[in-house]
């Protein structure tokens, strides 16, 4: 009989080193949104996409102008690597809101405070964010499903990525503009 720590080695060297990262990436994103992720499939231009359900169509066009204008954006400011749609992993939770405390339409997540704990963003140990960076290499990060204002989509997807264009291209910027707590928000390439 096989020893069940020879069949992970097996069944672990025959996955891809990117999906062993997925896998990872997975893990970590469902950890902190609690989702389960049960469609997988591609952007029209290339993104890989996670999501708890299939995507609406309107949802992965607002993803790829998202890219769209934070890769222009990036090359205007003369940063070109990382600039590639297939390089990059969308992950779609369920929402936890749907409205911000103003009464206007908000899908966001509840993510834990961090370094948020004690400001005005603290929701009682968690924030609500439009979206959150999960890996830098792979690069991913997490959005909420939406079912309108697609253009909201479009600009959140930009402003994650900029955090990622930065760590792979301005490590130096990117400390500066990685914590939001410090002060500072997005956009943060004009």
């Amino acid at each position: 009989m096989i020893k069940r720590g020879i069949l992970t080695a097996i069944f672990a060297s025959l996955l891809s080193f990117g999906a062993i990262e997925t896998v990872a990436q997975l893990g970590r994103v469902q950890q902190v949104t609690g989702d389960r992720f049960a469609f997988s499939g591609r952007t029209p231009n290339g993104v890989n996409i996670y999501s708890v359900r299939r995507p609406s169509g309107a949802m992965l066009a607002a993803i790829d102008r998202g890219f769209s204008d934070l890769f222009a954006v990036s090359r205007r400011n003369g940063y070109n690597r990382r600039l590639n749609f297939a390089d990059y992993t969308v992950f779609i939770a369920n929402a936890d809101r749907t409205q911000n405390s103003s009464g206007g339409y908000s899908p966001d997540i509840a993510v834990g405070a961090a370094q948020y704990a004690g400001t005005d963003y603290d929701q009682g140990g968690y924030v609500y964010a439009a979206g959150m960076v999960i890996s830098y290499n792979p690069m991913s990060f997490v959005v909420a499903e939406h079912t309108r204002d697609f253009n909201r989509v479009a600009e959140v997807v930009r402003f994650e990525g900029e955090h990622l264009v930065l760590y792979h291209n301005d490590r130096r910027r990117y400390q500066q503009t990685a914590d939001h707590s410090r002060g500072g928000g997005h956009p943060i390439l004009h």
